[in-house]
């Protein structure tokens, strides 16, 4: 698969998994072969039940398309998206490229997106065994000139999902797409609390957790958690895109053969985890932590979940691993946490905090 071009592996991928979603037939035979369960694994989180603590993150599924097959391949929960408010066609190709030797992915998708119009209807009449998350963005587009467009333009597609009526579990609020046009940031603490005070409005009884990126300094990311903290999310996820090409996680040849774009995968590991720390440390009562970057096996979950995550969420490893990581991964944590002496995994949770 890898000799062949990144995002037309994706595609076909997503219409397999799509048309193995369709019949439950399809989906027992992917259950028996790949879904794992172990009670000690299971929790409640602002409201929903979780079987595992490992999701697939958004920028994987962001057409809604395997919603019905992922809780068969083994996975506790996923994000859609990001969706925009309108339709967007993604950056200009090519959009995806792996770099092996690095563990990593290049991504430069921008926010690739039908629209919330369609992406509702899609979603409209479905029902699902498990959490499922919206990931919400501004939509990429330069017609958005002002801060306070492009708050309107986010409100509105949350407007549409709540009009009508999705059976999503939660949202998730993305702040963080490195690859958008213009010059409008939401990371200012001035301009992310703009965006809440009018998000807040919204009322939304579903819980919300924030994207956040992890290309801010720590002073930057506590600047935003503050202000977050003050509003209605829930939650904060760690991280999106590295930006930054420069370090001993990249492999320098790969790195030299890069096109425009940037990176998931092993190279944000160390970051996330830094700020999965930090969050902890500063609010552990306040924000459930979803930790995400450079999980690739059950020591690499287990050691975001001890620095203060309570979910997990990856791409990259699936992508070179295989469908099969998810299940390794959650049988892992059930040695893991026998090893520790834990009879649940919310006992692991911050254990290093402890």
């Amino acid at each position: 698969m890898f000799l062949l071009d990144a995002e037309a592996v994706h595609n076909v991928f997503i219409n397999f998994g799509s048309f193995l979603g369709e019949s439950e037939v399809t989906k027992n035979i992917t259950s028996t072969l790949f879904n794992y369960k172990n009670k000690k694994l299971n929790q409640n989180i602002s409201g929903m039940k979780f079987d595992n603590p490992i999701g697939l993150a958004a920028g994987f599924d962001y057409e809604a398309s395997l919603t019905q097959i992922l809780p068969s391949v083994g996975f506790g929960f996923q994000a859609v998206g990001t969706v925009t408010n309108m339709e967007y066609e993604g950056n200009t190709p090519p959009r995806m490229a792996r770099l092996p030797k690095s563990k990593a992915l290049l991504v430069n998708k921008g926010f690739k997106s039908s629209g919330a119009n369609n992406i509702t209807k899609r979603l409209g009449n479905l029902k699902f065994e498990y959490p499922v998350g919206v990931s919400i963005g501004r939509t990429n587009s330069l017609k958005l000139k002002t801060q306070k467009q492009s708050i309107e333009d986010i409100i509105s597609a949350f407007k549409l999902f709540e009009k009508r009526k999705i059976k999503n579990a939660y949202y998730e609020l993305n702040i963080s797409c490195p690859n958008l046009k213009g010059n409008i940031s939401f990371y200012p603490p001035k301009n992310l609390k703009e965006l809440l005070v009018e998000f807040d409005k919204l009322k939304l009884k579903r819980p919300v957790y924030v994207k956040m990126p992890i290309t801010e300094s720590d002073k930057e990311t506590l600047a935003m958690l503050k202000t977050i903290s003050k509003h209605s999310p829930v939650g904060v996820i760690f991280g999106n895109l590295r930006k930054n090409r420069k370090g001993s996680m990249f492999d320098k040849n790969e790195i030299k053969k890069t096109t425009k774009g940037n990176f998931g995968g092993r190279p944000n590991y160390k970051r996330s985890n830094e700020l999965i720390d930090l969050t902890y440390k500063h609010f552990k009562g306040r924000f459930i932590i979803v930790g995400c970057g450079g999980v690739f096996s059950a020591t690499d979950a287990y050691e975001k979940i001890k620095r203060g995550a309570s979910l997990i969420q990856l791409i990259s490893g699936m992508v070179y691993e295989g469908p099969q990581l998810i299940s390794e991964i959650n049988k892992g944590l059930v040695e893991l946490l026998k090893n520790d002496g834990y009879n649940k995994i919310s006992q692991a949770v911050g254990a290093y905090h402890k």
